[in-house]
Protein backbone atom coordinates (compact mmCIF):
# COMPACT_ATOMS: atom_id res chain seq x y z
CA UNK A 1 0.00 0.00 0.00
CA UNK A 2 1.37 3.39 -0.91
CA UNK A 3 0.90 7.22 0.92
CA UNK A 4 -0.42 9.87 -1.42
CA UNK A 5 2.07 13.05 -1.43
CA UNK A 6 -0.93 15.27 -0.11
CA UNK A 7 -1.36 12.50 3.00
CA UNK A 8 2.32 12.89 3.47
CA UNK A 9 2.10 16.72 3.30
CA UNK A 10 -0.82 16.72 5.55
CA UNK A 11 0.85 15.34 8.27
CA UNK A 12 4.18 16.88 8.40
CA UNK A 13 2.29 20.26 7.67
CA UNK A 14 0.25 19.39 11.18
CA UNK A 15 3.20 18.47 12.89
CA UNK A 16 4.77 21.32 11.93
CA UNK A 17 2.98 24.50 11.59
CA UNK A 18 4.43 27.49 10.19
CA UNK A 19 7.26 25.22 8.41
CA UNK A 20 8.84 25.64 5.27
CA UNK A 21 7.86 21.96 3.30
CA UNK A 22 8.96 20.55 -0.01
CA UNK A 23 7.96 17.23 -0.94
CA UNK A 24 8.92 15.35 -4.23
CA UNK A 25 7.51 11.92 -5.24
CA UNK A 26 11.16 10.80 -6.75
CA UNK A 27 9.89 7.59 -8.71
CA UNK A 28 6.53 8.39 -9.27
CA UNK A 29 5.06 5.56 -7.56
CA UNK A 30 3.99 7.04 -3.78
CA UNK A 31 6.49 5.15 -2.20
CA UNK A 32 9.67 7.17 -2.91
CA UNK A 33 9.58 10.87 -1.44
CA UNK A 34 12.20 13.53 -0.17
CA UNK A 35 10.89 15.88 2.18
CA UNK A 36 12.95 19.14 3.26
CA UNK A 37 11.39 20.95 5.85
CA UNK A 38 12.39 23.93 7.68
CA UNK A 39 11.02 24.60 11.22
CA UNK A 40 11.41 26.82 14.45
CA UNK A 41 10.64 23.61 16.29
CA UNK A 42 13.67 22.34 15.23
CA UNK A 43 15.76 24.82 17.27
CA UNK A 44 18.60 23.35 20.14
CA UNK A 45 17.82 19.95 18.35
CA UNK A 46 20.51 18.05 16.62
CA UNK A 47 19.63 16.27 13.41
CA UNK A 48 19.28 12.81 15.03
CA UNK A 49 16.33 14.45 17.44
CA UNK A 50 14.78 16.12 14.53
CA UNK A 51 14.62 13.06 12.07
CA UNK A 52 12.86 11.37 15.07
CA UNK A 53 10.57 14.26 15.13
CA UNK A 54 9.51 13.75 11.53
CA UNK A 55 9.36 10.22 12.12
CA UNK A 56 6.97 10.42 15.03
CA UNK A 57 4.94 12.70 12.37
CA UNK A 58 4.15 10.32 10.58
CA UNK A 59 2.33 8.32 12.81
CA UNK A 60 3.72 4.62 11.83
CA UNK A 61 3.38 5.36 8.14
CA UNK A 62 7.03 4.53 7.59
CA UNK A 63 7.81 0.90 6.46
CA UNK A 64 4.04 0.17 6.32
CA UNK A 65 2.51 2.91 3.80
CA UNK A 66 5.62 4.77 2.63
CA UNK A 67 9.12 2.55 1.72
CA UNK A 68 11.43 5.46 1.56
CA UNK A 69 11.76 9.18 2.84
CA UNK A 70 14.94 11.22 2.33
CA UNK A 71 14.70 14.07 4.82
CA UNK A 72 16.71 16.76 5.25
CA UNK A 73 16.10 19.33 7.96
CA UNK A 74 17.08 23.13 9.13
CA UNK A 75 16.35 25.38 11.81
CA UNK A 76 14.04 28.22 10.65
Amino acid sequence: MAIKQSELETLLKNAFPNSVIEIKDLAGDDNHFSAKICSSLFKGKNKVEQHKMVYKALKGKMDTELHALSISTEEK
